[in-house]
């Protein structure tokens, strides 16, 4: 596997000079930015697969609501079948917007709006022109959408794999070189264990913001599983899990710790079809256990919600809910309301 990796260097060589001359022509202003109006925060990583953008920007969506502040998202929405701009509504689903904006709209309902583009500028000019001036702008996954310029930057990384440890394309999982993490004004270690050391936090900083951002660690929280359909059994002893996302090692572990668990694996955004809901339930009667459930993600609910059988079945399915707590939260509370609220 490893001389397969190394085969795969003149291609990462290549890689990184198409990505990096793109970085280079945006920041001499050869290729030109739109200063986002108002207040704007980027949420993104340097990587592809499952950093934990969602639970972060979740976060944020209850952080500026609890300021009483107005919070618009604006994401690509990745895996729709739609092109365009959309903005999300009771009759939207995970085809029309994506699962991911699908589940800030399913959480947060009214309280926020909730809009898809490719184009974020498009995007941006829909919501500064139909929104409160007040409102905070959150755009998901848009750290490499250089064509928009938001006011904060905030990159995540995982604990387990920092994107300093990593390598371009296709040796390794980057979207671009380490360097890119230089426009980040704030760093969240995302997915660490719950007890990491001073020094080991130390010994990662350093690695990380070589422009001395603030790095923040962050960890997964993980609620009541909610009942999705059928009955609830008396005791839980087995847990059939349905994922399909970048990194389900974290949540496996945890129900690993509670339960006796068979994992289905599918592919990061699966498009998830009849047959792969006949699948799962074959799997499941083949326990025949009055003790188990099926569990999946919130985010995979988002794409499971569409099926009778799911919602509507007589088999139990659950859906696992997560927040995040972070260290040092009041300082990163500190440093997000001085953003917004200066002049």
């Amino acid at each position: 596997m490893k001389s397969f990796r190394w085969a795969l260097l003149p291609f990462a060589f290549l890689y990184g000079i198409a990505t990096g001359a793109r970085n280079w022509l945006f920041n001499l202003g050869w290729k030109k930015s739109y200063t986002i109006p108002g207040k704007s925060i980027t949420v993104g990583n340097l990587s592809v697969g499952g950093t934990g953008k969602s639970p972060f920007v979740a976060y944020l969506i209850q952080h500026f609501l609890k300021e009483e502040l107005p919070v618009a998202t604006l994401s690509r929405g990745y895996g729709r079948k739609t092109k365009g701009l959309a903005t999300a509504n009771e009759e939207s689903s995970a085809e029309s917007i994506g699962d991911e904006p699908l589940q800030y709209f399913h959480r947060f309902q009214d309280q926020i709006s909730v809009h898809v583009a490719e184009e974020r500028k498009v995007g941006v000019d829909h919501i500064r022109n139909s929104q409160s001036d007040e409102t905070v702008l959150l755009l998901d996954d848009a750290f490499q959408h250089r064509k928009v310029r938001a006011g904060l930057n905030i990159l995540i990384t995982e604990y387990q794999r920092p994107y300093s440890k990593d390598f371009l394309l296709p040796v390794g999982r980057l979207r671009e070189s380490k360097s890119g993490a230089n426009r980040a004004d704030i760093i969240i270690v995302s997915k660490c264990p719950e007890k990491v050391s001073n020094e080991s936090k130390e010994d990662l900083t350093k690695d990380l913001a070589k422009t001395g951002q603030p790095v923040f660690f962050s960890s997964i929280q993980y609620g009541e599983l909610e009942l999705i359909s059928g009955e609830q059994p008396n005791e839980i002893k087995e847990v059939l899990l349905v994922t399909g996302i970048g990194n389900p090692t974290p949540l496996l572990g945890h129900l690993e710790s509670h339960y006796n668990v068979i994992h289905l694996k599918f592919p990061d955004h699966h498009a998830f079809t009849s047959v792969d809901i006949d699948t799962i339930h074959q799997k499941f009667n083949t326990f025949a256990s009055r003790d188990m459930i099926i569990v999946t993600t919130e985010k995979d609910y988002m794409r499971l919600r569409k099926f009778d059988a799911v919602v509507n079945g007589s088999i139990p399915w659950f859906y696992q809910p997560i927040e995040i707590n972070i260290s040092e939260e009041l300082k990163l509370k500190n440093l997000l309301n001085t953003y917004v609220r200066k002049n």
